[in-house]
């Protein structure tokens, strides 16, 4: 979520009413949608003219964005990252990496090796958007104990690699992608 720093929304007056405008993430949208929602009536002074937003007007409309979920993390992951689980972006990485057109892999028995004996055992079932250093580090003390270095390196690759291939959400791929950087340099330093 290292795109977004939250939002408090902003006031407006339509009509007669302060308005909260903000703007809400929408699954299987790469655009966001504008939302609004009236706040409170608008307060006119003497001369007939609105005052503007109070202090409490626009910390009521901070908390209708807030219960809104428009900033929270769990509702980013679930629209950008989807409801994929590892295992099922794993199976995607593997027909893709066959295909693509630079350097494609000939034979990804080792690659499926390592995700069907390590990797999809520990981690196949998560949403795509919890793996992250924090999950993948007991697999990597598990692997320490029975695998060189290198080798644990190259599977915490694999694992970098899978979540990186995520097509859907680019601006994801990167942050993913350099969240095992710390792992691997961890690991090489073994």
């Amino acid at each position: 979520m290292s795109r977004r720093s939250g939002q408090n929304g902003t006031v407006v007056i339509a009509g007669k009413w302060y308005r909260v405008r903000w703007r809400m993430d929408v699954e299987g949208q790469e655009e966001r949608v504008n939302m609004n929602e009236k706040v409170a009536p608008v307060v006119f002074d003497r001369s007939g003219n609105p005052k503007p937003p109070s202090i409490d007007v626009l910390r009521k409309a901070r908390e209708i964005v807030e219960k809104s979920g428009a900033n929270s993390e769990e509702r980013f992951n679930c629209v950008v990252l989807g409801a994929t689980t590892f295992r099922d972006q794993a199976k995607t990485y593997l027909r893709w990496v066959q295909a693509r057109d630079r350097e494609p892999i000939k034979d990804t028995s080792s690659i499926e090796a390592a995700l069907n004996k390590w990797i999809l055992p520990e981690i196949g079932d998560l949403p795509l958007g919890n793996v992250h250093n924090i999950t993948v580090k007991p697999l990597v003390d598990k692997m320490k104990r029975s695998l060189s270095a290198r080798t644990v390196n190259k599977y915490v690759e694999y694992i970098g690699q899978v979540v990186a291939s995520l097509k859907d959400a680019p601006v994801a791929q990167l942050d993913r992608a350099s969240a095992f950087e710390f792992l691997l340099h961890e690991e090489s330093t073994l």
